[in-house]
């Protein structure tokens, strides 16, 4: 009995707590770095940990890494370029994976992304969702394979 009330008391002190924002999910969560560098490399850390709610499809580290260092390193330092890349990957509105249906969807870039669903596999113009559902506080994070690039 008093490990179950050691739990529960445990559990209510930390089960309160608030989700992060997209900014500060994607930073705890360790695997995109160079999302978040990119992110602030661009001044858009301010408008992600705004009220929202957005929807990111965020490319990993590993997705990152397939783009030839020389063209990342100059992406990095265009921030007019970077910033037209990482809004392509910002859908407005909370959309989790159960809601996502396959067409056109509208970044807040303004171009179409499309989604396509296969087998159970969903796919965003050419990533691979990976991982999908990380809530935050004003929005979700879905992880994907690879970076998507604007038309």
């Amino acid at each position: 009995m008093k490990k179950f009330l050691a739990a529960a008391a445990l559990t209510m002190s930390f089960g309160a707590a608030q989700a992060a924002d997209i900014v500060d999910t994607a930073k705890s969560a360790g695997s995109f770095t160079t999302l978040v560098a990119a992110v602030e490399a661009a001044g858009l850390v301010d408008t992600l940990k705004g009220p929202g709610p957005f929807t990111v499809f965020a490319p990993t580290d590993e997705a990152f890494a397939k783009i030839p260092k020389a063209k990342l390193d100059a992406l990095l330092k265009d921030k007019a370029a970077l910033t037209k890349v990482l809004t392509y990957h910002v859908v407005p509105g909370k959309v989790m994976a159960a809601d996502v249906k396959p067409g056109a969807v509208k970044s807040v870039e303004g171009s179409s992304l499309t989604v396509k669903a296969k087998n159970g596999k969903v796919m965003l113009d050419k990533a691979n969702v990976i991982k999908t559902d990380i809530a935050a506080d004003n929005g979700v994070i879905h992880v994907i394979d690879a970076v998507v690039m604007p038309k």
